[in-house]
């Protein structure tokens, strides 16, 4: 018996043949929450991974294949869960609130393959020195440990936010995210192939900034995972 780490409630997972003789893959959730994630199964957007009824590239993926900057600069992206108001009160209390352990509902999960096979160079999405501050972790590379222990691939921390850059994204409507100046810098030069990581895929800004300054500098192709999108 655990205790679920969002419900706080004692958790019995059921027997199955599946886990009579092998401890259950989720045993930081209970049943009923993890019956709350919502997974991205089925038809995506091609580009951005977020759920379709159909399998296409969505209306903001065209739009970012048609602007000069950013054209071709993102092979695409994946992304594990939909951004429900339950997954928002889990990342609020994981992001915000420095709820560390929170990591743990999702490690299970990160054993799907959602990107080639062929070697990657892991770069997690960094944090100002601010937020860094304020939130003791960046979540981002929390997440990028976790797929890089799992998948057997290299981190390295080549972006860095430039000191201005200090709003929170979260904060900013949709067009503001869009206008906004690229907040990286390369702390050193990679030309690899590289999967960005991030926990959010809102709009794409973030990791559309990323992706471009990493193919400026050499980078052949550019992929990214996101926790949710």
């Amino acid at each position: 018996m655990n205790v679920c780490l969002i419900c706080q409630q004692d958790s019995v997972d059921s027997i199955t043949w599946t886990n009579l003789f092998l401890p259950p893959e989720n045993s930081a959730l209970c049943p009923a929450c993890q019956e709350k994630l919502e997974r991205i199964q089925g038809p995506i957007c091609k580009k951005c991974g977020r759920k379709l009824p159909e399998s296409a590239v969505c209306s903001d993926c065209q739009k970012w294949e048609h602007n000069k900057q950013f054209h071709d600069t993102l092979q695409y992206n994946r992304a594990l869960f939909r951004y429900t108001p339950f997954m928002q009160e889990i990342i609020t209390q994981w992001k915000y609130r420095g709820d560390y352990q929170l990591i743990e509902l999702f490690t299970p999960y990160l054993k799907q393959p959602l990107f080639p096979k062929q070697k990657l160079t892991i770069i997690p999405i960094p944090l100002s020195e601010q937020r860094l501050y304020e939130r003791a972790f960046n979540q981002s590379l929390q997440l990028a440990e976790k797929v890089a222990s799992h998948w057997k691939l290299p981190i390295v921390e080549a972006l860095a936010r430039h000191p201005v850059h200090i709003e929170k994204q979260s904060k900013k409507s949709r067009q503001q995210r869009l206008s906004t100046e690229n907040p990286f810098f390369l702390s050193q030069s990679l030309q690899t192939e590289v999967l960005l990581v991030d926990d959010i895929y809102t709009t794409g800004m973030t990791i559309h900034h990323a992706a471009s300054l990493l193919k400026q500098a050499g980078c052949q192709a550019i992929y990214s995972f996101t926790l949710v999108r």
